[in-house]
């Protein structure tokens, strides 16, 4: 009897996660919801019980002030830490840290730290946007098994997700500014703290951005990425180029390079899933960037639920511009003292290697904001199931464009002792300036050898 009732019991659960992976959408009931007990981007509205994680609240686009090369000022300078996490304390706070966040006090013990500040929910997006959300919740659904969407618009498919692959598309497609252009700068560091930099020029739009976009014959495009190395010398003029699609399953991404010396585009396979990351040094894989970004076909996604979590939130001082790079970059890690963490809720979700698939990270788990569906921190565990890297993102909400994103990225690798610092523009001539305009033909492979004249 007890063999046959669990048997049922899995028959029901096949059956239901195969009805959520058809259908995906939620019913006009539960979405509306969204802009009341939900935020309109699917999170909690209120804060926990105690009030260490408050309501939310969006902030202002005047919440600071925005300088002639557009970076913000802090709208929480003047706040000192609650507390600070260190080697000596950590095991107090283990319940709300990641294990790879654990493991980082256990490698670094005497200089890893984590200050805890007083927990702010003011991420926010344009009305246009949360509207989009609004319409997805109902509209949006998988295909493919989970690994493609139809029925989608702007950002955020999932706003009130049911399962683990609904999470990672919702950070897959949240919004990043709908266009970008960034110059930013790369850092892998010796053990010691030693360290040279690489230097990006990044575009980066969203279909919908796009001039010459047609709705009523959207394509299977999610988004176009150009990325050109402009120092040091040995590599600059070197340019990527990306076709994002959202089926991948159907059409894999297209992705092509210009390699400067050679003055040739050719196709580039390598750019998806574990191939290397661009001049990384082999600290990051291709899907490491954006904290995660392409198909989840290889992975089985496991929604484990929420919880309570400290994440680096509010990275206004980090991102600062009076900051040289070497006042950030150390040996092991960054400059934690640098660094703000806030109390938050989170997704948590399993990424298992499939059966008969291939990638060198076997397990990750991912911890996604519930405000702004950011992957926060994602461990990675090898072939062994021995944790191996560890992911953190230090958020930042860009509040005079109403876009959330991150300043800096972190992949710091236990095992060999050292890490990449991606996203870093302090030094730079300019933040980041969203609204970038462009028609697809300026993401052709053609258009890719005058990107990469030096």
């Amino acid at each position: 009897m007890k063999i046959t009732k669990s048997l049922f019991q899995a028959g029901v659960l096949g059956l239901s996660l195969l009805a959520t992976s058809v259908m995906a959408a939620v019913p006009a009931a539960e979405a509306d919801k969204l802009g009341k007990s939900l935020t309109p981007m699917g999170a909690e509205m209120a804060g926990n019980a105690d009030g260490s994680i408050p309501a939310w609240k969006p902030m202002a686009k005047n919440a600071g002030t925005v300088d002639s090369k557009g970076f913000l000022s802090d709208p929480y300078a003047g706040e000192k830490p609650l507390f600070t996490i260190t080697a000596q304390n950590v095991d107090q706070y283990k319940e709300k840290l990641a294990p790879g966040q654990y493991a980082m006090f256990k490698r670094y013990p005497e200089s890893f730290k984590m200050p805890v500040y007083p927990s702010h929910r003011g991420a926010t997006v344009p009305d246009e946007v949360f509207a989009s959300i609004k319409k997805n919740a109902v509209n949006t659904k998988l295909v493919s098994g989970g690994n493609g969407l139809e029925n989608f618009e702007t950002a955020v498919p999932f706003p009130i997700p049911k399962t683990g692959v609904e999470v990672i598309w919702n950070h897959i497609t949240r919004y990043r500014g709908g266009s970008v252009t960034r110059l930013v700068t790369q850092a892998t560091p010796q053990p010691n703290g030693s360290f040279s930099l690489v230097y990006f020029q990044d575009q980066f739009v969203f279909r919908d951005k796009m001039k010459d976009y047609d709705p009523a014959n959207p394509g299977n495009i999610l988004f176009y990425f150009k990325q050109k190395v402009t120092a040091p010398a040995r590599l600059a003029g070197g340019v990527l180029l990306v076709h994002e699609t959202l089926d991948q399953v159907k059409e894999p991404r297209s992705a092509w390079v210009y390699n400067a010396g050679q003055r040739r585009v050719r196709r580039a396979p390598q750019v998806s899933y574990d191939g290397p990351g661009t001049a990384a040094d082999g600290l990051r894989t291709s899907d490491n960037l954006d904290m995660y970004n392409g198909a989840p076909d290889r992975y089985d996604w496991k929604l484990e639920g929420k919880k309570e979590m400290y994440i680096a939130s509010d990275s206004y001082k980090l991102d600062d511009p009076k900051l040289k790079y070497a006042d950030i970059i150390k040996a092991g890690h960054i400059n934690q003292d640098l660094a703000r963490y806030e109390l938050r809720r989170v997704w948590h979700v399993v990424a298992t290697l499939k059966e008969g698939q291939r990638h060198i990270y076997a397990k990750r788990d991912f911890y996604i904001d519930e405000d702004t569906w950011q992957a926060a921190v994602i461990d990675h565990y090898d072939g062994r199931n021995q944790l191996w890297r560890v992911a953190e993102a230090h958020a930042e909400n860009y509040y005079d464009k109403q876009v959330p994103w991150y300043a800096l990225e972190t992949l710091y690798d236990l095992q060999s002792g050292r890490y990449l610092a991606l996203g870093m523009k302090n030094e730079e001539k300019s933040a980041y300036d969203f609204g970038f305009t462009a028609t697809t033909s300026d993401f052709t492979p053609a258009a890719l050898r005058q990107d990469g004249v030096r």
